[in-house]
């Protein structure tokens, strides 16, 4: 036992044997491996006898765990959001009601006006998406730490996620201004 800074060193010395074979992976495999070995010593005990896919994943699990929560953390800002744009959307044609009765009486078109708030929602997401594309280059050297088999520079990631996102807010405009579009010109002027 040596001493480090006042902590006992502990050595532990084991084998190991790696075995490659074209049957490797399967259980059935291990249980020929054991009774190969106890056939030349039934007393020789075998410890942690694993296939090579066993022990990647559990290198991997904490890597996992770890992603698999960032992208729920992920989908749960995509959620609230969505949620946010559509409240925002919502209220602004609610503020807007009779403003859209106005358009209506002078003979503005439903698609004509579902099209001017989804534009206008499409508008604050590209703003949105401009400067997150900006912060997300700012900040691409931390995060390299943080991904597996992805390059902090990816442009299919990239683009992947702005296109969702301009995707789910275009849904998230679309649908409230639809409503609002749909309602009888005579019932938006009365509105207050």
């Amino acid at each position: 036992m040596d001493r480090f800074e006042g902590a006992s060193t502990s050595v532990r010395r084991d084998v190991s044997f790696v075995i490659r074979s074209s049957r490797t992976g399967s259980q059935s495999f291990l249980k020929d491996v054991r009774e190969a070995v106890w056939s030349v010593n039934p007393n020789l005990p075998l410890a942690s006898v694993h296939t090579l896919d066993y022990l990647y994943k559990r290198s991997m699990s904490r890597t996992s765990f770890t992603l698999v929560m960032l992208s729920v953390a992920g989908s749960m800002a995509l959620l609230l959001g969505v949620v946010g744009i559509y409240g925002v959307t919502a209220y602004s044609v609610s503020q807007r009601t009779r403003e859209i009765g106005i358009r209506m009486a002078l003979g503005a078109q439903q698609q004509a006006l579902t099209g001017m708030f989804v534009r206008h929602g499409l508008l604050l997401t590209g703003i949105g998406v401009a400067a997150g594309l900006g912060v997300a280059i700012v900040v691409m050297r931390l995060m390299s730490s943080l991904l597996f088999k992805v390059s902090p520079a990816d442009p299919v990631t990239y683009a992947a996620v702005c296109a969702g996102l301009i995707a789910t807010t275009a849904l998230a405009s679309y649908l409230p201004s639809r409503r609002a579009a749909a309602v009888d010109p005579v019932e938006a002027l009365r509105a207050e």
